[in-house]
């Protein structure tokens, strides 16, 4: 059972709370390189940016982007810090409940999200051209297309670890039920985005998205007793979303190959994933995955596991370490 992978017979969650507050210190100092970028920018144009905004004018997006990403990397190796000195846990304890990662999981999902956001942004530019420009400019792109493949998956690997493979574990240890660690996860995924440019454009009622994205992602977790499916999700939507399409308002601001040109809005697209989308996928997995158990994974608590079931995972994560 993945979730109770990093189950310890007395709940430790002070650990998780001091794991997070490393991982989060890793992160800032990973932000260092592009804080001292802006100082030395701001030194030579002498004015300092007051909004994010004016930081997007100070550099050349490949290069913002860059120093963006980097910051993940420094976050990875602070949750792999985490993981294996502060609980001594094997790495792939908070990746998969399988004895290595299934890279067939992770492409299948990474596929179908890929084909279908992909689909979407160039039927869109077809259909109305006046809401969407073509913006393609070889350099950049190629520049920015090898940022993306290399630093990408790091950042959405890193926020899927932290948020469906460790803290749903660390609330699991508190809670001792499924459907908390769920409900927990998918609220503090969603509200980290809090500060995206989108959401000061649209209002704070777009984190539905965000929140039910994180739901989504959840459920195919617990469901699959693994993150892989959510990884390669995760990392396909952001890819995409880099090399394909950009906007003014956009967390992300790239050399991509579409610029969307319409005012943010908050219409019926912004829920068509949550209530619409999401559900076909999760339906999908089921079948090609052959889900059962649906109401024992998603909302099962320790009163459905024999305390000896649980000694007996936390046996087996001793031997795993």
């Amino acid at each position: 059972m993945f979730i109770a992978q990093g189950f310890k017979k007395d709940s430790e969650f002070w650990k998780y709370l001091l794991g997070s507050l490393i991982v989060f210190i890793a992160s800032i100092m990973g932000q260092v390189p592009l804080l001292l970028a802006i100082l030395v920018k701001s030194f030579t144009s002498k004015k300092m940016p007051s909004a994010e905004s004016d930081i997007y004018k100070l550099f050349e997006p490949n290069l913002l982007l860059f120093l963006i990403l980097i910051s993940f990397v420094f976050a990875l190796v602070g949750l792999y810090f985490v993981v294996r000195k502060l609980h001594n846990q094997s790495f792939i304890s908070v990746v998969t409940s399988r004895n290595k990662i299934d890279w067939k999981r992770v492409f299948f999902a990474f596929g179908i999200w890929a084909l279908f956001s992909s689909s979407m942004i160039v039927t869109s530019y077809f259909v109305d051209p006046s809401e969407i420009k073509l913006q393609f400019n070889l350099i950049p792109f190629l520049i920015l297309a090898v940022i993306t493949l290399v630093l990408m998956p790091i950042q959405t690997s890193t926020e899927e670890l932290v948020f469906r493979g460790y803290l749903m574990q660390g609330f699991f240890n508190l809670a001792r039920n499924k459907w908390f660690p769920l409900v927990m996860t998918s609220v503090i995924f969603g509200t980290m985005h809090i500060f995206n440019p989108e959401v000061q454009k649209m209002g704070y009622l777009i984190l539905v998205y965000y929140i039910g994205t994180g739901l989504f992602l959840g459920i195919i977790t617990l469901m699959d007793e693994g993150t892989e499916l959510a990884l390669g999700f995760h990392a396909a939507n952001n890819m995409m979303a880099a090399l394909l399409i950009t906007s003014d308002f956009t967390v992300f601001q790239t050399h991509s190959v579409f610029k969307d040109l319409s005012e943010p809005s908050l219409d019926y697209e912004a829920f068509l994933p949550v209530f619409v989308i999401y559900p076909l996928l999760i339906f999908l997995f089921s079948k090609v995955y052959k889900w059962k158990n649906w109401n024992e994974k998603l909302i099962g608590n320790h009163k459905n596991l024999q305390f000896q079931e649980l000694e007996q995972i936390q046996v087996q994560n001793q031997e795993k370490e």
